[in-house]
């Protein structure tokens, strides 16, 4: 039996269910292509804002014994001077292109929406849940069901692109979020984006980064996101793309049988380099054929059943 690994995402298909995640090598479009030529199934650049942005002072990145800790603090030439960037990937990385984006304010969402819809994407990921940016109870958008709402029916009133709700880990309840963001209207919803923590230098007793607090990534916040994920297709209709840990081929598929259409990779880019996406596909397709799927959708939610 061969196995078929190619997805969807709402209406969108790709060759398989490996996306590369926001943040990871920036919003260039060169690098975007790169990482389509290295098999990724899609490629999401950087979140881009409503200006340019410097971001935190390093050090902003430190590696633990579970994964990363990071601070970069959303560095980015801002929505208009970054408009040239995601259009030449778009154009040439041959896989879907799914722009990133985030704002200071509801407001400030919408606006960076109606110019990134400009260029006709297919999807827009809506990055609620970085800790770089509050909503009016000085939170991120992604911790209030009311606040996540909002900015999502903000963006989908400003552009007819299917939007992408990114949620957070660390809330009370991840279920009524992502029922909040559907019923705004949100088409798909990614999960998780990292979550808080901190490594402190005991010879200086002092936090490492310079941000004091950072995002926890790769492999320690794996179980956290299996289990995001498994809330949330309990609880929405619309396709879930996992994200957090996604390393060898049978983490994404622990995703996928979670409820996830699709896998998002960051910092296993780290670890088993640029042709990770091909390396975790193939893993993917192996283990299907050895464990008798055909296809990615009999594994979507399996272990629901």
């Amino acid at each position: 039996m061969t196995a078929d690994i190619s997805t969807k995402i709402l209406n969108v298909k790709l060759a398989n269910p490996t996306i590369l995640a926001s943040g990871i090598i920036g919003v260039s479009g060169a690098a975007c292509c790169y990482a389509a030529k290295n098999g990724a199934g899609a490629v999401i650049p950087k979140s881009i804002g409503p200006k340019e942005r410097e971001g935190h002072n390093n050090p902003i990145l430190v590696e633990f014994k579970g994964g990363f800790l990071n601070a970069v603090g959303l560095p980015n030439a801002g929505i208009d001077n970054s408009l040239g960037e995601i259009e030449f990937a778009m154009k040439n990385a041959g896989v879907p292109v799914i722009p990133s984006i985030f704002g200071g304010t509801k407001e400030e969402f919408g606006m960076v929406a109606e110019k990134m819809a400009t260029l006709k994407p297919q999807m827009i990921e809506v990055n609620l849940s970085c800790p770089n940016t509050a909503s009016d109870l000085g939170e991120a958008f992604a911790l209030s069901e009311t606040a996540a709402a909002e900015v999502i029916r903000i963006v989908k009133d400003k552009t007819k692109i299917p939007v992408i709700a990114k949620l957070a880990p660390n809330v009370p309840s991840i279920k009524k979020i992502a029922k909040a963001v559907e019923e705004a209207g949100a088409d798909a919803i990614s999960a998780v984006n990292t979550m808080p923590g901190m490594v402190i230098d005991v010879k200086t007793a002092k936090p490492v980064l310079h941000n004091k607090q950072g995002g926890v990534s790769g492999h320690a916040i794996k179980p956290v996101a299996v289990n995001c994920i498994y809330d949330i297709y309990e609880t929405v209709k619309i396709p879930i793309i996992g994200i957090g840990g996604v390393t060898t081929g049978e983490d994404a598929v622990e995703m996928i049988m979670a409820g996830a259409v699709a896998v998002e990779i960051g910092t296993a880019i780290y670890y088993r380099g640029i042709d990770v996406f091909r390396k975790v596909s193939d893993e993917i397709k192996l283990f299907m054929e050895e464990n008798g799927y055909s296809s990615i959708k009999l594994m979507v939610g399996k272990a629901h059943k």
